[in-house]
C-alpha cells in the first residue's frame, strides 16, 4: 500500500468508492453523483486541503482529507473525512490515512483541534476515530436522511498539545 497525495487522475477510483454500497450511505454520497464531481472537488483543492490517497497495485482504495479553516479564527482546527472501499474496510487502510494526515495536522501544521461527524450507527469508524485519540462532543440528532430515514451523527474531535 501507497499513500500519495491524490492526483487528478484519481477521479474515476475516488468516485467509485463514493457511490459504492457499503460507503455511500455513511460519507452523504449520492448513487446520482457524477465522475465529474469527483474530478471537480480534485481540481479545486487549495492549499488548505490536505488530501491522500491509499493505492494499491495501481487502483485507489482509500482517501482521506484534513481541510484547514480558511476563517482566520479558527486556522487552527481542521474538518477530516475518509472513504474506503467496502471491500477492503477494516484492512488498516483507514488506520495509515488517518495517521498520515494527523501528522501533517500535529507536525506541520500545529492544529489544536480535528473535528468529523459520523453516524452513530458507524461501529468500526467510532472505534477506529476513538483509537486514533477523537473523543464524542455530542450528538447530532436529524443530521441527514439515510435509507429512508433521518439518522444522527457524533461530532467527535481530537485535540492536539
Amino acid at each position: 500500500m501507497i499513500i500519495r497525495p491524490v492526483r487528478v487522475g484519481d477521479a474515476e477510483d475516488v468516485h467509485t468508492i463514493r457511490v459504492m454500497p457499503g460507503v455511500m450511505e455513511n460519507i452523504l454520497g449520492m448513487a446520482s453523483e457524477r465522475v465529474s464531481y469527483t474530478d471537480e472537488f480534485i481540481r479545486s483543492l487549495s492549499q488548505d486541503d490536505h488530501v491522500l490517497v491509499a493505492e494499491v497495485e495501481g487502483t485507489v482504495v482509500g482517501i482521506a482529507a484534513l481541510q484547514v479553516s480558511a476563517r482566520a479564527r479558527l486556522r487552527h482546527t481542521a474538518e477530516f473525512g475518509i472513504n474506503v472501499r467496502a471491500d477492503r474496510q477494516r484492512h488498516g487502510i483507514g488506520k495509515a490515512l488517518m495517521s498520515a494526515l494527523l501528522d501533517i495536522a500535529d507536525n506541520w501544521l500545529k492544529l489544536k483541534r480535528v473535528e468529523l461527524s459520523v453516524f452513530t450507527d458507524n461501529e468500526p469508524a467510532i472505534a477506529l476515530y476513538r483509537k486514533m485519540g477523537f473523543v464524542v462532543e455530542g450528538t447530532k440528532k436529524y443530521a441527514a436522511v439515510r435509507n429512508g430515514i433521518h439518522a444522527d451523527e457524533y461530532l467527535m474531535a481530537r485535540y492536539g498539545d
